[in-house]
């Protein structure tokens, strides 16, 4: 009987949460954009592109900037979700854990796991550079 209470409030609180989600687009996608706001968008996407240019130019390819720009944009990006992912992992493994030891072996692989994709992250674009830059002759 908990079960299915504890089901059917999750699928409540999953529904609850679409019907705002959706409400809360139609009313973003409804308002017009004013000019301070459509001018720093315009910006950001000059600089953006700007940037992008660059790292084609230093590449000397089409490809080998694009995919230069992406991993530097990785980087950046995988910090804060490395991490987001190894205090999640440290809460299975020392606050979960410590009265269900099935969590302690869970955020144990989680943290060795977010660790290890932080880590790539942050060598790729670097070894990419590398091998591009002395890879090609």
């Amino acid at each position: 009987m908990k079960k299915v209470i504890k089901i059917f409030l999750i699928i409540s609180v999953v529904l609850i949460l679409l019907f705002l989600c959706t409400s809360f687009v139609h009313a973003a996608t409804s308002e017009v954009i004013d000019k301070s706001t459509e001018s720093k968008l315009l910006e950001i996407k000059d600089s953006a592109k700007s940037s992008l240019e660059d790292y084609k130019e230093k590449y000397g390819s089409d490809a080998y900037g694009f995919t230069a720009y992406v991993l530097n944009l990785v980087r950046i990006y995988s910090i804060p979700f490395g991490f987001l992912g190894i205090t999640i992992s440290a809460i299975y493994q020392y606050v979960i854990g410590t009265r269900h030891l099935e969590n302690n072996e869970k955020g144990l692989v989680m943290m060795v796991s977010c660790i290890t994709v932080l880590v790539i992250c942050q060598i790729l674009p670097l070894a990419f550079a590398i091998v591009v830059k002395f890879g090609r002759g």
